[in-house]
């Protein structure tokens, strides 16, 4: 009994010893490459790329107050429309107090004077219809008269100026009344009622009451890689896709390519904008993000593979061609691709099979 358990064992041993052998020689054994097997078929080739960018309207305007002071009303909101010179606020004039005073002043001189003047013109007129002065000092005396009276007329416009911000004889352009210089749509409007703003000068940009764009022409505007660039010229199409617009896309022309670069997370970019063609029945809100597809190049009619069928050799390119039952090399020349196919210009025709890209089996699977 105790030897039939040791043969036992021994032939457990050798079953399991003999078992891993041939395991482990299945394993080892090259196991025979599988490939795709493609068609080269007839097609069109289109390279092109994406650039990322955004719609706003050509022309944006700011609309700044001629005049500091106080919002004392708004006409408008943003998202109304506007014509040019139609009244979005007004401003209420908080005046210099030395300004004002010194305007003050100067009418009350200018009344004293006139008041001189007029005594003078009506003494030398009595002397003058009795014939006792002649009449070079009678013109004299009139035309100090009526300078003294522009005077007066003055010193009140610039005090109402100052005091007011406009004066009655300038009332139809008053610097109070901010109007649009555009026509279009009010994107913003910046302010409230009670802002103080500043007019704009050499030292201020001045406080914007409104912004104002004309909806009607709008431009995608974006940046593209310097590796790409040199393949662009104005007048080149454009498809405009925007991502708040879904299945929706847009002809565009492109206009204007930059010719200095800008440098974008350490690459050298160069902007471009296209004009963009929007049906009237389609909404646009200027900010839009889109992305603008331009053709760079395209091939059409041409025999195709996908590239992943064609072999490198240094410089030459080839295809292993299927003759009979087996693949032979062929060389051959490419020319367009998009990234996925490939353009050949010689060296097979439309309906060869060739060996494409080999097949990878998961362990699971063997």
């Amino acid at each position: 009994m105790k030897k039939f358990g040791k043969y036992l064992m021994i032939f457990l041993a050798v079953v399991v010893f003999a078992g891993t052998f041939v395991y482990l020689f299945q394993r080892s054994r090259p196991k025979e490459a599988l490939y795709e097997e493609q068609e080269a078929k007839v097609g069109d080739i289109v390279r092109s790329t994406v650039v990322t960018g955004k719609i706003q309207p050509r022309d944006e305007v700011n609309i700044k107050p001629q005049i500091s002071g106080i919002i004392s009303e708004l006409y408008k909101e943003a998202g109304q429309t506007v014509k040019k010179d139609e009244i979005i606020a007004k401003v209420k004039v908080i005046p210099d107090m030395g300004a004002l005073s010194s305007a003050q002043s100067r009418v009350r001189l200018a009344e004293v004077n006139l008041n001189q003047a007029k005594t003078n013109y009506n003494r030398e007129k009595a002397l003058y219809d009795k014939e006792l002065v002649s009449a070079d000092e009678y013109e004299k005396v009139l035309q100090v008269y009526n300078q003294a009276k522009e005077e007066l007329a003055g010193a009140k416009e610039a005090l109402e100026i100052i005091r007011d911000g406009v004066s009655s004889a300038n009332a139809s352009g008053s610097s109070t009344l901010v109007r649009s210089t555009i026509s279009g749509l009010i994107l913003d409007v910046p302010v409230k009622v009670g802002n103080s703003v500043t007019q704009s000068n050499t030292f201020n940009d001045g406080t914007t009451i409104a912004t104002v764009a004309d909806m009607d022409d709008l431009i995608f505007d974006g940046n593209i890689d310097e590796t790409e660039v040199g393949r662009l010229s104005t007048g080149m199409p454009v498809k405009i896709s925007v991502g708040a617009l879904q299945d929706l896309s847009f002809d565009a022309i492109l206009e204007y390519i930059s010719p200095k670069a800008t440098v974008n997370n350490g690459a050298n970019q160069f902007e471009i904008k296209a004009s963009v063609k929007i049906p009237s029945d389609v909404t646009i809100r200027s900010g839009y993000s889109a992305n603008a597809e331009i053709v760079l190049d395209k091939a059409d009619g041409v025999v195709t593979l996908p590239e992943s069928a064609i072999q490198f050799e240094g410089e030459k390119t080839y295809v292993m061609i299927k003759e009979a039952d087996e693949y032979v090399r062929r060389d051959v020349e490419t020319g367009l691709s998009d990234g996925i196919n490939i353009e050949v210009k010689d060296g097979i025709k439309a309906g060869d099979k060739v060996r494409g890209a080999q097949i990878i089996i998961k362990k699971n699977q063997q």
